[in-house]
């Protein structure tokens, strides 16, 4: 009995000796580092209206949907040129007028990890002195004019049909109705956050004047599913603001912001 156990000892220190010297040259192999996945995989960009729904207008004519337009396809463009691995999708464009209930489902069938919604703002014409870009989360708004901006884009869906049913009710004139959205995105409120004041951190640094990170009932990002901001890139009812937000070299410094803003997130993100 004693010889056999002797035996059986011995022929097992071949095995064990293999499975250490496997392990061990797996473990001193400088070129085996584990891969680091990516939190952010999907990202949506969505320039706000189109189609029939112009937006804010500024006092020379400029439509929204026409400034958002070009600089949310240059954010798209940047992602996809510095991070191909990055999926980037948009819910429009092209001139198109897409509701706000499919912006969000847009964003939730693709399971975004980022849900950026790019706005131009707007004040009566006795207001065209002011001016400054703002992001907003999901959120009570916490002013009257945060309530005001709010319920200036959430009123598109007045042009869409049956929007009573597919809002549950929603009424974009109602201070109650507002109160709806509240609680909503709190699981992404920290990350939402986090990236509304990386994006107005790089909107001063590229001389734009930040009004801050805000919080609002948007319908837009109440429909997502993701860490999601609204980015107001300026104020058509100011002349001057006006002329930057509609020439290629003010679009392409703010998309160069949101690019920046985006790549710092990312890499905080993904732990790099």
């Amino acid at each position: 009995m004693r010889e056999k156990s002797q035996l059986k000892c011995v022929n097992v220190w071949p095995v064990l000796c293999l499975v250490f010297f496997l392990f061990s040259f797996q473990e001193s192999d400088p070129g085996s580092k584990p891969e680091r996945s990516s939190v952010i995989r999907t990202v949506v960009i969505d320039p706000g209206h189109g189609g029939k729904d112009p937006g804010a207008i500024g006092k020379n004519g400029t439509k929204e949907k026409n400034v958002v337009l070009p600089i949310g396809l240059e954010v798209g463009r940047l992602i996809r040129e510095n991070y191909p691995n990055v999926k980037v999708i948009f819910t429009r464009k092209s001139d198109v007028f897409i509701e706000l209930h499919e912006r969000g489902a847009i964003s939730n069938r693709n399971k975004a990890d980022l849900f950026i919604s790019i706005h131009a703002n707007a004040l009566p014409a006795s207001r065209r002195d002011y001016y400054g870009t703002e992001t907003y989360v999901m959120g009570l708004h916490k002013s009257e004019q945060n309530l005001a901006v709010a319920k200036r884009e959430n009123a598109v869906i007045l042009q869409e049909a049956n929007y009573e049913k597919k809002y549950k009710g929603f009424d974009p004139d109602s201070p109650l109705g507002m109160i709806m959205l509240e609680n909503y995105q709190n699981a992404y409120l920290t990350s939402s956050l986090n990236f509304a004041s990386k994006i107005e951190r790089y909107f001063k640094r590229a001389g734009r004047t930040s009004r801050g990170v805000k919080q609002a009932g948007f319908i837009v990002l109440w429909e997502t599913a993701t860490p999601s901001v609204l980015i107001e890139t300026g104020y058509l009812s100011n002349p001057e603001e006006e002329a930057f937000l509609r020439s290629e070299d003010g679009q392409a410094k703010l998309a160069e912001a949101v690019f920046k803003a985006f790549e710092q997130f990312k890499k905080e993100m993904d732990g790099e």
